[in-house]
C-alpha cells in the first residue's frame, strides 16, 4: 500500500491511516511531501515524521520518481493521500505527475487501482470541486476529513481514528476498521 502524505492540515490522519494499515497487515510505502514534513512537526510534534517512517516498510523521497511505486509493475494494492493538499489533488487531476507523491497516484489511476484522497481544505473553491470531479471520473475517490456525527465522537483523536479507518476500508484489504451506523 502506498501511502502520500501532502501538506494540508490534518497531519494527524497521516499517523492515524499509517497505524490502520498497519494494524490491518499493510505493507507501508511512505512518500511524504516538504509541506507535510513541516505540518507533521506543527501539528503533532517534532517526533512526528520519525513515528510516521516508522511505521512504513518503505519510505521513499518526494524527488524520488525513479522509485519502485512510480511504475504501474510495482505490485501495490492501491494508495491514500492523507492528508491531500489542493495543490497534490490539483496535480494529480491534471496528470502531471511533478513529484513522486503525485507521480505513484497517477500509476494507481492508470492501473485502475484503489486511490483514495482525504482532500483537506475548507471552503472550497469552483477549482477545488472541479480538480475533485476530475479524480473522481478517473476512479479516485475523495474522501474529506468529515466526522461522522452520528457515532457521537468525544475527542478529536474520535474523528481522526474513525476517518482513518474509513479511508482503509475504501480499499477493501479485509474486515472492515470503521464503526458502523448502528440504526
Amino acid at each position: 500500500m502506498v501511502l502520500g502524505v501532502a501538506g494540508a492540515s490534518g497531519a494527524a490522519l497521516a499517523l492515524a491511516v499509517a497505524q490502520t494499515l498497519h494494524n490491518a497487515g499493510a505493507l507501508i510505502d511512505l512518500v511524504v511531501s516538504g509541506a507535510a514534513e513541516r505540518t507533521l512537526s506543527h501539528e503533532v510534534g517534532p517526533d512526528a515524521l520519525a513515528r510516521l517512517q516508522g511505521m512504513a516498510d518503505r519510505v521513499h523521497g518526494l524527488r524520488d520518481v525513479g522509485a519502485t511505486i512510480a511504475s504501474g509493475s510495482a505490485p501495490v494494492a492501491g494508495m491514500i493521500v492523507a492528508p491531500c493538499s489542493m495543490r497534490s489533488l490539483a496535480a494529480i487531476a491534471h496528470g502531471l505527475d511533478d513529484n513522486l507523491l503525485t507521480r505513484s497516484a497517477g500509476v494507481q489511476l492508470k492501473e485502475r487501482r484503489p486511490l483514495v484522497l482525504l482532500a483537506r481544505e475548507a471552503p472550497l473553491t469552483l477549482a477545488h470541486l472541479r480538480n475533485m470531479t476530475a479524480v473522481t471520473e478517473m476512479g479516485g475517490i475523495i474522501l474529506p476529513p468529515v466526522p461522522a456525527f452520528y457515532l457521537n465522537p468525544v475527542s478529536v483523536d474520535d474523528v481522526v481514528i474513525q476517518v482513518a479507518a474509513r479511508a482503509v476500508d475504501l480499499l477493501r484489504l479485509g474486515a472492515a476498521q470503521a464503526q458502523a451506523w448502528q440504526g
